[in-house]
């Protein structure tokens, strides 16, 4: 066969992705995500200690829909990676390890982490008034 004619491995998109890879996944890209929000949190804090006015461009920001969503992300991925990192912890004590186990924990990672970020923004949003 020429090179031409051989068939192309097969990538990403052919092959199913299994719960726990994309909860792999999912937990690195959280990390990267908390990272990016912890320099939008230091960005927050930096204009509260400048200036009233660059604290109230600041607020604003984050009181736009856009800002809004972005914090309900962030806190997403917060409650998520605490959820996942908890998992890995169990994995490092020996346990969990057999496929259905380790199944069962990702749907609890994901439920997890959605249920948190639902009491989080309903207290906060009780507080506010």
């Amino acid at each position: 066969m020429s090179q031409a004619q051989r068939p192309l491995s097969p990538h990403l998109q052919i092959y199913k992705w299994p719960l726990t890879m994309a909860t792999s996944i999912l937990h690195r890209a959280t990390g990267i995500g908390l990272a990016a929000g912890t320099i939008a949190l230091v960005w927050w804090l930096l204009a509260a200690a400048t200036s009233a006015s660059a604290f109230a461009v600041a607020q604003s920001f984050w009181g736009s829909p856009i800002g809004i969503l972005l914090l309900l992300g962030w806190s997403w991925a917060l409650f998520y990676h605490l959820c996942n990192g908890l998992r890995h912890l169990v994995w490092d004590a020996g346990y969990g390890y057999e496929i259905k186990s380790a199944y069962t924990a990702s749907i609890i990672v994901l439920t997890g982490s959605v249920v948190l970020t639902l009491i989080a923004w309903v207290a906060a949003f009780m507080v506010r008034g």
